[in-house]
């Protein structure tokens, strides 16, 4: 999985100056990136896909991998779908659907293929910026790892015991993948 921030990002957010902590950093960029998209489950890159799916005799099918950017190829029963043009017979499609005029996904077993390209061509900018503040949260959670609280001069400090911050998991939510089709 590709990393959704850089070093840069990450040092500015974080005010940390000169290169002593840039290794832990950059491995902290690529653990919090596949984190992020392991809990989105999803990989958010652009990238192609080939998918074998079942008819399901119906004329709308979700995509498993969104957004689409473009559509290689349809075949249902081995038969080339070609794409509507002026709402002649083939197929239409948003980002997340793939619509068809005229056919249907005929019932079948793995009847249905279709070649697409899916995701982004950069990285949205809200989750290139949870990637950063999941990175600033675990660079300065290292030093109080395991501990719930501890007691400083009569106060007690308390340590938050969240995978992530609430406001990491909002901004998140937006891009998380609900239904595995």
């Amino acid at each position: 999985m590709a990393d959704l921030t850089n070093l840069a990002d990450a040092k500015a957010w974080l005010t940390v100056s000169g290169n002593a902590d840039d290794a832990l950093l950059t491995r902290l960029i690529s653990a919090s990136s596949d984190y992020i998209q392991t809990w989105l489950s999803r990989d958010i890159s652009l990238q192609p896909y080939v998918s074998t799916r079942n008819g399901t005799g119906g004329k709308r099918m979700m995509f498993k991998n969104y957004p689409v950017a473009s559509i290689t190829y349809l075949k249902i029963d081995g038969t080339t779908i070609p794409l509507s043009t002026n709402g002649a017979n083939g197929y239409v499609s948003d980002t997340y659907t793939l619509m068809l005029i005229g056919y249907t996904f005929t019932r079948g077993y793995q009847n249905v293929e279709l070649s697409y390209t899916a995701g982004y061509a950069s990285v949205p900018k809200e989750i290139a910026q949870a990637c950063i503040e999941l990175v600033a949260l675990r660079y300065k959670d290292r030093d109080h790892i395991s501990m719930v609280s501890k007691s400083i001069g009569g106060e007690v400090v308390t340590y938050s015991q969240k995978d992530m911050s609430d406001s990491i998991k909002t901004t998140l939510s937006n891009y998380k993948k609900v239904i595995s089709l």
